[in-house]
């Protein structure tokens, strides 16, 4: 892993296929031992030792006659003071999860096509992408995971639940899963298959332009630019951007779609972090196309749109382009950095966090919509009555 790479994703979610495509991090090399250095700030470390000699000196497992070596209790050390933080996207990896994790982000795209996160500590759907596997099985937004194949995800790290839940085509993997309201979790299983990531489907409405973004990938760009001049030559005023179920993907994806959008140097979503660093503030290229005095726009939101989608949408909210509809978004705006501790151990922890344009934190809480619209799935198989798309074009009647 190359130290000045950086892949401009975003942190601690990550695809259940082989490719993490939404994990986000910087990467670098720490080159680390395990030997004491200088502290911040003075700690005693007597209880440490104290405690370390007494299950070196008295220690006998009830279990087993295997032996826990020191560099075993080192890393357990490690593991448990990085979850001391509470943050579920700064993680510890020991040689064997840091292989498991290195071929998560060089694999193929074979796996069941969702992604996953830790929301209110538990392991949480953010979304599946349209037409895999995982939603083709039923699998929706806000799905709690309780159980992959045998093993319970309780305290299980985002990590560990991709690699149990990817996997090569043609094999099955059975998600326990807890559906919202539901009073009891239900066993789906899911064929896994080869993945194809969705971008952009465009679609007229009577007077009003549709666009549906669902991921942030490395053609989207592109594929947006295309679909706006599609807008601009059908004469049409009215336009939803539609992402829900959009779990991000590239930084620089969302500046440059925001950039149809706003004039150059306004800002689109800024990068905290904390108070000894300056914050890095990305801001509009300035396409700005969009001209208010005779374009109307709303944005479809739901608890399936995270980190990128969510950038787009808090920047032209708070910048007066578009309203929101629907329901409040994931909340996943931080910025994780993968470090070299040995040359098998590594650690990634959370750097930054991402604010939008007037200062508030995405991860704390999400977004709210302007107008909050609970999608009906009933009325949606029985009807196909899409309350949510409803209300936006109602609103831009």
């Amino acid at each position: 892993m190359n130290s000045k790479i950086r892949t401009q994703l975003f942190g601690g979610i990550l695809f259940a296929i082989v490719l993490s495509f939404g994990m986000g991090f910087y990467i670098g090399n720490g080159g680390i031992s395990f030997r004491s250095t200088q502290a911040s700030e003075d700690v005693d470390m007597a209880p440490f030792w104290k405690t370390w000699n007494i299950l070196n000196e008295k220690f006998v497992s009830a279990s087993t006659t295997k032996q826990i070596s020191n560099e075993e209790k080192v890393y357990g050390a490690i593991s448990g003071m990085v979850s001391s933080l509470g943050d579920p996207y700064t993680v510890f990896f020991t040689p064997e999860e840091k292989e498991k994790f290195d071929e998560s982000i060089e694999g193929t795209f074979e796996g069941v096509g969702m992604e996953v996160g830790i929301r209110d500590k538990v392991l949480t759907v953010v979304a599946p992408l349209k037409n895999s596997p995982a939603e083709k099985a039923g699998i929706e937004s806000g799905d709690i995971i309780v159980k992959i194949d045998e093993k319970d995800s309780l305290n299980m790290k985002v990590e560990e639940a991709v690699s149990l839940i990817r996997g090569a085509k043609g094999t099955m993997v059975t998600l326990t899963i807890l559906k919202k309201d539901a009073e009891k979790p239900l066993e789906i299983k899911v064929m896994r298959d080869k993945i194809i990531v969705p971008t952009i489907e465009t679609e007229i409405i009577n007077t009003t332009f549709v666009i549906r973004l669902y991921s942030f990938g490395a053609t989207s760009e592109s594929e947006f630019k295309a679909a706006i001049e599609q807008y601009q030559k059908s004469g049409k005023k009215r336009l939803i951007i539609d992402l829900r179920g959009n779990p991000g993907g590239y930084l620089d994806s969302a500046v440059d779609i925001a950039s149809w959008f706003l004039p150059a140097g306004k800002t689109i979503v800024t990068e905290d972090f904390g108070s000894n660093i300056t914050p890095k503030i990305f801001r509009s290229k300035g396409y700005n196309v969009f001209d208010l005095d005779r374009n109307k726009m709303v944005i479809l939101i739901d608890e399936g749109s995270a980190s990128a989608s969510e950038i787009l949408a808090g920047a032209l909210q708070e910048h007066g382009v578009a309203k929101l509809v629907g329901t409040k978004s994931f909340g996943k705006g931080s910025v994780q950095e993968l470090i070299d501790i040995t040359k098998d151990t590594a650690l990634k922890v959370t750097i930054a966090r991402w604010l939008t344009p007037n200062g508030k934190s995405i991860s704390a809480g999400g977004l709210t919509p302007d107008y909050e619209v609970q999608f009906d799935a009933d009325r949606f198989k029985k009807h196909n009555e899409d309350l949510q798309l409803q209300k936006a074009l109602e609103l831009l009647k």
